[in-house]
């Protein structure tokens, strides 16, 4: 699997490394991407998902079932991929 957020969708993003003479080198920033099980009530079961350090302090601040409706998806998106 590619190294992406499931919930969030963040992957890399592409930039420059810029040098003190200002010569631009192509550089690529990786997303923070931790695999995280998490415990789901409904399913009675953990379940495993990659994702975002940033999606992780979401998750933890409003529930997992509030962060998958605000990016607009389903328990059954994230556990069957």
């Amino acid at each position: 699997m590619s190294r992406k957020c499931q919930i969030s969708g963040s992957s890399h993003q592409n930039g420059n490394r810029v040098s003190h003479a200002n010569n631009r080198t192509a550089h690529v920033f990786k997303a923070n991407i931790q695999t995280k099980r998490i415990f789901v009530p409904e399913l009675n079961k953990t379940i495993p998902v990659k994702l975002s350090a940033r999606m992780i302090r979401t998750i933890d601040k409003i529930g997992l079932l509030e962060a998958l409706r605000k990016n607009k998806l389903t328990l059954s998106d994230i556990t069957a991929a």
